[in-house]
């Protein structure tokens, strides 16, 4: 069995990002506390993540470090920053139906 941290990252303070969401996330995977971590951009993180670009930057080196991060479609489009998320390599996709899917299986969930 796969083990899959989802980390639900609703927070747009770049310190939560930076101290915790990204933190653990990184490390997660450096010390092989899970074998998957995927940061699940929601609201106004995404804005965050487009509109920072400290934390643009943070992203990329998460990314190269195996984070795999991936933005609700609709949250993108209502703030504006759905391309520029593309742009950086997210991945962008409806998000309801596999969070509702990733809470009813008791899934590892981390909500920021």
């Amino acid at each position: 069995m796969e083990e899959h941290l989802h980390i639900l990252w609703t927070n747009a303070d770049p310190v939560v990002f930076d101290k915790m969401v990204l933190m653990y996330a990184v490390n997660s995977l450096t010390h092989g506390w899970w074998e998957k971590v995927t940061v699940i951009l929601w609201g106004e993180s995404a804005r965050l993540a487009v509109e920072d670009p400290a934390v643009a930057g943070r992203i990329r080196l998460a990314r190269a470090q195996g984070v795999a991060f991936s933005a609700c479609v609709s949250c993108a489009r209502e703030l504006g920053v759905e391309e520029q998320l593309r742009e950086m390599g997210l991945e962008v996709i409806p998000w309801g139906e596999p969070l509702t899917r990733l809470i009813r299986s008791r899934a590892p969930l981390l909500t920021v």
